[in-house]
């Protein structure tokens, strides 16, 4: 299974766009799972070696080059969610994922 963490401002806005992206995942029958986390918890996951991905939400965007940091280190991908895909509605949600699929794939 292909773990992705979106690190976000407080994870509450993102716990949701998560739990949509992993449903979404599930109903297709692909193996990746979605959390979400703050921005101080995210680069101690990064550090951590936890996930297969990291996103940025469009709220932290600014913790970016930061967290680009620690997952380059890792070399680990790392990507900005454009704001048009960090929204809990099926075409969002759709676009999170095809964002995923391509980060995963590329690694």
């Amino acid at each position: 299974m292909k773990k992705v963490l979106i690190v976000c401002a407080g994870g509450m806005s993102s716990s949701l766009v998560a739990k949509k992206a992993t449903a979404l995942f599930q109903t297709a029958g692909k193996a990746i799972e979605v959390n979400a986390t703050s921005v101080y918890a995210g680069q101690k996951a990064i550090e951590d070696d936890q996930f297969d991905l990291y996103l940025v939400s469009p709220q932290t965007r600014m913790f970016f080059d930061q967290l680009a940091k620690f997952a380059n280190r890792m070399h680990k991908p790392i990507a900005k969610i454009p704001p048009q895909a960090y929204v809990p509605l099926p075409r969002q949600t759709q676009m999170l994922a095809d964002l995923i699929e391509v980060h995963l794939e590329n690694r």
